[in-house]
């Protein structure tokens, strides 16, 4: 499954063109690598989300057959490893 469409699917980032957007402004790592949107997302991988001044890291456990999946059933895709806020200086780097 391609990166946006997990991230949408996982309700991670609430639309697939607005995850489109943050994968091309390199807001999304996958195993430590910038990823393009159209990248294959596969069982272990890490995703690293930055939005705003929140860094979230995950550990992806399951990639969803469809492209749609029940609310309750998106959380049991992913594990959360880190979740931390982004001092203001660091900001200003980005």
């Amino acid at each position: 499954m391609r990166l946006d469409l997990f991230l949408k699917a996982s309700r991670l980032i609430a639309r697939r063109s607005l995850a489109q957007k943050f994968c091309d402004a390199n807001l999304v790592k996958v195993n430590a690598a910038k990823a393009k949107s159209s990248r294959e997302i596969k069982p272990n991988d890490e995703i690293e989300i930055k939005k705003g001044n929140r860094l979230t890291r995950i550990k992806v456990l399951q990639v969803p057959a469809q492209k749609q999946i029940a609310k309750h059933e998106a959380a049991n895709l992913y594990e959360i490893l880190s979740e931390e806020t982004l001092a203001d200086n660091l900001l200003d780097q980005l």
